[in-house]
């Protein structure tokens, strides 16, 4: 008995290390005060891996103007939790106020994530 107390000990305290580093280091979604587009998918299906140069080309056109955000699910299942996720990837759009305004779910081209986006923007 005295020996497990050398594994449970531990143990617990790596667990408690892992959930507060996840939680220091996820962001805030929807962003604060800013039109925020997050994509919820993850580093290994197909639509997701093609979503990865659309969100790369829009978070420089974007940049200052627009947080682009990407959930890994596999990594953050409490945030697709949270927003329902049910299909990858899923994009949701949220105004500078935090509400959401706009999701969809599977491939979503770049064109049409900028007009959602430049809409937001009043442009």
């Amino acid at each position: 008995m005295k020996s497990l107390k050398y594994v449970v000990i531990p143990a617990t305290v790596l667990l408690l290390f892992c959930f507060l580093q996840v939680a220091w280091s996820a962001p805030e979604i929807p962003a604060k005060d800013t039109v925020t587009m997050v994509d919820l998918g993850s580093t290994s299906c197909i639509p997701c891996k093609m979503m990865e140069p659309v969100l790369e080309s829009l978070t420089k056109e974007y940049q200052g103007r627009v947080a682009i955000l990407f959930v890994n699910v596999k990594k953050d299942m409490a945030t697709a939790r949270k927003f329902d996720i049910r299909a990858i990837p899923t994009q949701v759009f949220f105004d500078k106020a935090g509400k959401e305004v706009w999701r969809h779910a599977g491939f979503l081209d770049q064109k049409t994530i900028e007009g959602k986006l430049n809409a937001l923007l009043g442009k």
